[in-house]
């Protein structure tokens, strides 16, 4: 649940801030780098997902400070609660497997499956 927490604080931050800002704050607060170091991983991927993906919908170059980072990834995806909740109420595993081909690359990279990261209400 305190992942869960973390991304929607996340995602508030990106809808109030927006896109440049969001990503000046991100890199100016050495967040990615302080998380990798206390071995944060699920965090520390998460931003640094958020970054490349910000980037990315801007048309602006990788923050290639992080490219030491890039090259691992959680050894098992993380799906959000909801996509579990859906499987166990339909007993199916198509919510992850949707999710799956739908979710947002530069997370995925990290095996982090996202699909919403602009959907904070």
């Amino acid at each position: 649940m305190d992942f869960e927490n973390f991304k929607s604080n996340v995602c508030h931050m990106l809808k109030d801030m927006g896109d440049i800002e969001f990503l000046l704050y991100i890199i100016k607060s050495n967040d990615i780098q302080e998380y990798y170091e206390k071995e944060e991983l699920l965090e520390c991927f998460y931003l640094l997902g958020m970054i490349d993906y910000l980037c990315k919908e801007n048309n602006l170059p990788f923050i290639e400070n992080y490219n030491y980072i890039r090259k691992y990834k959680l050894e098992e995806p993380v799906f959000p609660l909801g996509i579990h909740a859906k499987c166990l109420v339909f007993k199916s595993e198509e919510p992850k497997n949707k999710s799956l081909r739908e979710a947002i690359p530069e997370f995925k990279r990290f095996n982090i499956i996202e699909n919403g990261v602009r959907d904070a209400c």
